[in-house]
C-alpha cells in the first residue's frame, strides 16, 4: 500500500515539474517574441494669439477645458473699431452719391440758374459799356474838362470786371452742360474703392477680435487675463491637440530591424497595466542620436539609438502629455528581442 502511495506521489511530482518546465519555456518564448520599450506621451501644441493689438475683454475657457474647432475662446474690446466702421460707412455713402451725381449730370434747374447768372453778368457788362461810352463822349466834346481822368479810368475798370464776370459765367455754364471730366470721374471712383477697402479691413479686424480654436483640443495654459493689453506676439492660450497622440520611444540598432512602419504595438500605463491601448508605428528616424537624458541610464549613456513614434487612438483622452508608458511591440516569428 505504501509503495503505491509513493508511486502516486512521484508521478504527481513529475507532472508538476514537467508543467513548470513547459510554462517557463512558453513564458520565455513569449517574452522573446515581444520587444519592450519605454517612453513618454507626446502631443502637439498650438499657441493662440490675436492678430491685432488691443485690450482683452473676455476670456471664456480655463485650463483643462475641452474646446472644439471654431469655438470662441477670448475677445478684444472693439469700441474703437466700431467707431471707425461708422466713419468709413459715412465716407463711403458720400462718395457713392458723388459718383451718382457725376454720372447723372447737372439738373435742369442748375442749368437754368447758370444761364440766369450769365444773363445777369451780360446785363452788367452792357451797363458798364454804355457808361464808359457816355463818359468818353463827354471827354471828347469838352476837351477833357467835364470829367476827370480818374472817373474815366474807373469806368474802364468796371467794364473790364464785367467782361471777366461774363467769361466766368459762360465757362461755368459750359462746365455744367458738359458735366464732370472722365479723369474726375475716375478719381472719384478710385477714392470710393479706397474707402471701401478700408471698411473691409475694419470689418475683418472686427472678426479677428474674437480668438477661435482652430482644432479640437484641450486648454493647457491660460497665459493672460481680462484687462491685459495684448499683441500678435503674445500668446493668450496654449492648446494641446487631442489627435494625433504618439509615444516617443528610442530603439537601439540591434532592435531597429524588428520595428516596421505600420506595425502594431500596445501602450501600457503604469496606473492601469491591465488595459493596454493599441497603437501603430508611424515614424522611424533615419538618423541615429545619443540616448536622450530623460531616458538614459549610466550604462547606456553613450548608446546610439533611433527615435520611433507609436501613434495611438485615444478617444477617451486617457493619455496625458509627458506621461511615462511602456510599449510592447510583437516580433515576427524567428526574431528575438536583444538584451
Amino acid at each position: 500500500m505504501k509503495k503505491k502511495l509513493i508511486a502516486v506521489v512521484l508521478v504527481v511530482i513529475a507532472v508538476v515539474i514537467i508543467g513548470f518546465g513547459v510554462w517557463k519555456y512558453n513564458n520565455k518564448n513569449q517574452k522573446d517574441n515581444v520587444l519592450t520599450l519605454y517612453g513618454n506621451v507626446d502631443i502637439r501644441q498650438v499657441s493662440l494669439a490675436f492678430e491685432q493689438s488691443g485690450r482683452i475683454e473676455k476670456l471664456l475657457v480655463q485650463e483643462g477645458d475641452k474646446v472644439k474647432a471654431g469655438q470662441v475662446l477670448a475677445a478684444l474690446n472693439t469700441n474703437a473699431l466700431h467707431i471707425q466702421a461708422k466713419q468709413a460707412q459715412a465716407q463711403l455713402k458720400a462718395q457713392q452719391e458723388a459718383i451718382v451725381k457725376q454720372d447723372v449730370g447737372a439738373r435742369p434747374e442748375e442749368i437754368t440758374q447758370a444761364k440766369a447768372q450769365l444773363a445777369s453778368a451780360q446785363a452788367e457788362l452792357d451797363k458798364t459799356n454804355k457808361n464808359l461810352q457816355r463818359l468818353q463822349i463827354l471827354v471828347s466834346s469838352t476837351d477833357g474838362r467835364a470829367i476827370s481822368q480818374q472817373e474815366l479810368d474807373y469806368a474802364k475798370s468796371n467794364k473790364d470786371s464785367a467782361e471777366a464776370a461774363v467769361r466766368e459765367r459762360q465757362a461755368n455754364l459750359e462746365l455744367i452742360i458738359k458735366g464732370a471730366r472722365q479723369e474726375d470721374r475716375e478719381a472719384t471712383k478710385a477714392q470710393y474703392e479706397v474707402t471701401k477697402a478700408n471698411l473691409d479691413l475694419i470689418n475683418y479686424n472686427l472678426t479677428q477680435a474674437e480668438l477661435k480654436s482652430p482644432v479640437n483640443a484641450v486648454v493647457r495654459a491660460r497665459l493672460q487675463e481680462v484687462g491685459d493689453m495684448t499683441t500678435a506676439q503674445k500668446a493668450v492660450y496654449t492648446l494641446a491637440l487631442t489627435d494625433p497622440k504618439w509615444i516617443r520611444v528610442y530603439v537601439n540598432e540591434q532592435d531597429l530591424s524588428s520595428i516596421k512602419m505600420g506595425g502594431t504595438a500596445q501602450v501600457i500605463r503604469d496606473s492601469d497595466s491591465n488595459q493596454p491601448i493599441n497603437g501603430k508605428i508611424g515614424y522611424i528616424s533615419s538618423v541615429a542620436e545619443f540616448t536622450p537624458k530623460t531616458v538614459q541610464t549610466e550604462e547606456i549613456r553613450t548608446t546610439l539609438v533611433y527615435e520611433v513614434r507609436v501613434y495611438v487612438n485615444d478617444p477617451s483622452d486617457e493619455l496625458n502629455m509627458g506621461q511615462p508608458v511602456s510599449v510592447k511591440v510583437p516580433l515576427a516569428s524567428g526574431e528575438k528581442a536583444h538584451d
